[in-house]
């Protein structure tokens, strides 16, 4: 694929930012500071026991997000038979664990309190932002696709089907939104309130609240509250996590102590960056010219191939013509003779009958004759 001026720009100013980062120290992505969350940042607490598997908060997300319509309609429920994960149009899924009775739960991006996304990011294209939201910004990404393979939960997605504009897409949390005042989209079309919209810090003591009130009804866990470190979004649930298909092997360690050390190193590669993307332009644009003066080769022999086989059609085809008007021109010729000769023996065959009727009238008149100079 060819890089345009704009990109190529963008990926140089991302990896000279990024190497000036790691000259003054540190990668900023890789920190090992311990970093509790903002203090007022919001979350969502899904209780997995009020689900229904409406997908109700699928639709909402897919209309909210402006994302394309999927083959089978939100109404059909049939596709909750099939384990599902979100993808590059699909920001949230919701799957169904069991059939007696049937456990529903849904699963988007849980905007982790410090993110192994925006952790793996040396351009800091993803970040937390204090409302709680994990955001992205499409101008900063140069297109590692780190993000997919730190993020624990298997969440980022990147439109592989989009060539010219290539991106990493998940959930938003409804960040617009919530800058407006109003409810993520799921939060709000969920019908039985499995999903509740607040402060996280309230959220988790809300949790807590509902298992010491029904300890036989939820696991006495709060997943969410401190797996890797914590994040915005919140379960609590009936059976184990695992038999719902929630990793329980994550610990609570932020994922940016565990990649500091990896990352330190990224300040060094990104230090090529440039130089790598220089030559990779300037292949790509030679690759350009080489492949535009192909293809004006290709068209000019191409309309000389073709002007070759029109020539050769119009002297066929004069050819034919001549052929056609000489045959044309003998067989008039030899119709007017043969017109000329019929009209010829039937002028001649009326003179030799106007010839037998002028004998056959004067014979009497010789008699006649001869009788008075008797």
């Amino acid at each position: 694929m060819a890089i345009s001026r704009r990109k190529f720009l963008s990926c140089l100013g991302a990896a000279a930012l990024g190497t000036t980062t790691g000259v003054m120290g540190k990668a900023q992505a890789a920190s090992n500071k311990d970093f509790k969350g903002h203090p007022d940042s919001f979350g969502v607490l899904h209780d997995i026991t009020k689900c229904i598997g409406c997908r109700k908060c699928e639709k909402a997300c897919n209309e909210v997000n402006g994302l394309a319509q999927p083959e089978k309609p939100f109404d059909d429920l049939k596709v909750l038979d099939q384990k599902r994960r979100t993808g590059e149009a699909t920001y949230t899924v919701v799957n169904k664990f069991g059939n007696s009775p049937p456990i529903f739960a849904k699963k988007q991006c849980n905007h982790c309190q410090e993110p192994a996304c925006a952790s793996a990011c040396f351009v800091k294209a993803l970040k937390k932002d204090k409302s709680g939201a994990v955001t992205y910004d499409s101008f900063l990404c140069v297109g590692c696709r780190y993000c997919m393979v730190a993020c624990p939960f298997n969440i980022p997605a990147y439109t592989y089907n989009d060539p010219l504009t290539p991106r990493v897409t998940k959930c938003t949390m409804c960040l617009p939104r919530i800058k407006e005042g109003k409810l993520p989209g799921c939060v709000e079309s969920c019908p039985k309130e499995a999903l509740i919209f607040g402060n996280r810090d309230k959220l988790v003591n809300t949790a807590w609240k509902r298992i010491t009130k029904k300890p036989d009804l939820y696991i006495p866990h709060v997943y969410g509250e401190k797996e890797m470190g914590g994040t915005s979004w919140l379960y609590l649930s009936s059976v184990p996590f695992e038999q719902i298909g929630m990793r329980e092997d994550l610990g609570v360690t932020p994922a940016p102590q565990l990649t500091a050390g990896p990352l330190g190193a990224v300040p060094i590669v990104v230090g090529l960056w440039p130089v790598l993307l220089t030559g990779v332009y300037a292949i790509s644009k030679r690759k350009e010219k080489i492949a535009e003066k192909e293809k004006a080769q290709a068209i000019q022999e191409t309309v000389d191939q073709k002007d070759e086989e029109m020539n050769t059609q119009l002297t066929q085809l004069k050819e034919k013509m001549t052929k056609e008007k000489e045959t044309a021109v003998t067989n008039e010729v030899k119709k007017a003779l043969e017109e000329a000769a019929k009209k010829a023996e039937e002028e001649a065959a009326k003179e030799i009958a106007d010839d037998a009727d002028d004998d056959s009238g004067e014979a009497p008149e010789s008699d006649e004759t001869g009788k008075e100079e008797e």
